[in-house]
């Protein structure tokens, strides 16, 4: 069982691993892990932190964190007072899993547009799949690469209503696709975000020759080239089921690291 000792919680440089100053201990629940909270201030906050989304409901996460601080850990109680953050409150959140790898939760100003219009619902059901998705600008959104290319994971919001058991079936159908199928959106040197993709991973990364001669050589597995050429309405429909029907996790972890790595 992970420990968290009361009277002393700093991370290492190096390591980002937790001291132990005292025998007195408490004890992380499942959903409680170490790390920090950055303020809008910029003031870093080490303790706990309690994720409010799982497997079943990881957007939940996009919307806030449940906090204490490793000063305010009361050694006399089981049950530790939380406070909730959102994203007015803080620019990043850090919780540290079982192997002391950093899942990292940044604010960004973004509306997941391609959720917000693609409903399998009508009616009340899928509009309100459509506000909660079009209404969410500034949110938390997990960092799965950091660097010149920086990748984040995005979940979108299902909707919280639906009548009749054709239209639960539906929205239930729905709500597990976007369970596995995340958005992934990117930033180039700060710029703008945008919706990460097949297409949007060759041009962002053309600027490196070592990766874009990689990339013509069919050097990574996930992003392998077509030679058959094609022009017009085919090369358009072939591009339009790349983006849909690529492995974008994949292709973040390959060829993205590889280029913060190389070229950064």
């Amino acid at each position: 069982m992970k420990k968290l000792l009361l009277a002393g919680i700093f991370l290492l440089a190096a390591g980002n691993i937790y001291a132990q100053e005292d025998m007195n201990d408490y004890a992380l629940r499942s959903d409680e892990k170490f790390g920090y909270i950055i303020d809008k201030s910029g003031k870093k906050t080490e303790g706990i932190v309690r994720l409010v989304g799982g497997d079943r409901d990881p957007w939940q996460n996009q919307k806030k964190v449940k906090f204490v601080a490793s000063s305010d850990i009361d050694q006399s109680k089981k049950k530790q007072k939380f406070k909730t953050f959102d994203s007015d409150d803080l620019t990043e959140y850090v919780a540290y899993d079982d192997s002391n790898r950093a899942r990292r939760f940044q604010v960004v100003k973004y509306t997941n547009v391609k959720e917000g219009f693609n409903t399998a619902t009508g009616g009340l059901s899928g509009n309100i799949k459509a506000f909660n998705n079009l209404t969410k600008s500034n949110q938390f959104a997990e960092v799965i690469t950091d660097g010149k290319i920086k990748v984040y994971k995005l979940y979108g919001y299902p909707t919280t209503f639906a009548a009749g058991q054709s239209q639960i079936d539906e929205a239930d159908a729905e709500t597990d696709r976007m369970r596995k199928n995340p958005s992934y959106i990117y930033t180039k040197k700060g710029s703008k975000l945008k919706e990460f993709n097949v297409s949007e991973a060759k041009i962002i990364t053309a600027d490196c020759p070592l990766v874009k001669n990689r990339i013509a050589k069919g050097n990574y597995v996930t992003l392998k080239t077509d030679t058959k050429q094609r022009t017009g309405v085919g090369s358009f429909i072939k591009k339009q089921v790349d983006n849909v029907m690529s492995d974008i996790p994949g292709i973040v972890e390959e060829v993205i690291v590889d280029y913060n790595a190389t070229c950064n």
